[in-house]
């Protein structure tokens, strides 16, 4: 039994066209036993949307099969914060009511907040940049959701969580406390947790390089770049985390 950690975006589907193959090779996956579960750094949108748009892809889906950063965001704070103390978010609807369901104590005060979520928030503007430096010079913790710089879409590319990243490290001089969707570790773990499985019997499958591949490699899982997204063979050539299998798409998995 093998287990499969998929990205969405850009590997199972471009906005709102599914990847040819992409639910035949996921029927054949789970037909032959192998373990699924979906994994997105995207925070905008609840994972029940995503569950709900694979479904209705042809891909039957469950919430409790899709792990996404605002998930991974409330299980950390969960076992981080302390009583007393508050957090600020930088995000849209669906990561605060993912973060409200985990019972993480909100604040909508910037000014002095414990932690900083810094998430994409399509509304970030000057004065959202300016509270979160100086919550961060007063000691907040930063925690980004994910640190991807666009996200893909059918006919291009957005600014993501990763633009709002750079510009607050560029003010303060200095990285962010943590972020904690792909690559990190933390993400990896809860993927392979929810698969119950250990991370060497499991492929990690995505289009980004600097995410995808360098936590499937970091993990010791391997590593699948498909080609349907941002990623491309000349890129993956040039960095240190290659993968360790590239194929085309999402439909030869499979072959794996």
């Amino acid at each position: 039994m093998k287990g499969y950690i998929f990205d969405l975006d850009g590997t199972v589907y471009l906005g709102e066209r599914m990847i040819e193959g992409a639910a035949e090779a996921i029927r054949s996956l789970r037909d032959r036993g192998d373990k699924v579960v979906f994994l997105s750094n995207k925070p905008i949108a609840p994972r029940s949307s995503y569950a709900e748009k694979l479904t209705k892809m042809g891909i039957p889906t469950s919430i409790d099969d899709v792990l996404n950063s605002s998930l991974i965001v409330a299980r950390y704070l969960q076992k981080h914060v302390q009583p007393g103390q508050q957090v600020y978010v930088v995000g849209e609807q669906p990561i605060i009511d993912e973060l409200q369901a985990h019972g993480i104590p909100l604040t909508t005060d910037g000014t002095n907040p414990d932690y900083v979520v810094l998430s994409w928030d399509r509304q970030f503007h000057y004065d959202t940049l300016n509270l979160v430096f100086q919550a961060a010079l007063r000691g907040a913790k930063i925690i980004a959701s994910n640190p991807d710089s666009t996200c893909p879409l059918e006919d291009g590319q957005l600014p993501d969580t990763g633009t709002f990243i750079a510009a607050l490290e560029a003010a303060t001089g200095r990285p962010i406390d943590l972020v904690v969707g792909k690559p990190s570790l933390i993400a990896a773990e809860a993927a392979v947790e929810h698969l119950g499985l250990q991370a060497e019997h499991c492929y990690m499958i995505g289009d980004r390089l600097e995410t995808d591949i360098k936590m499937g490699n970091d993990a010791g899982m391997s590593s699948v770049l498909v080609l349907t997204g941002v990623g491309t063979k000349e890129m993956a050539e040039r960095v240190p985390y290659r993968p360790r299998h590239i194929i085309s798409s999402i439909k030869e998995v499979v072959a794996l």
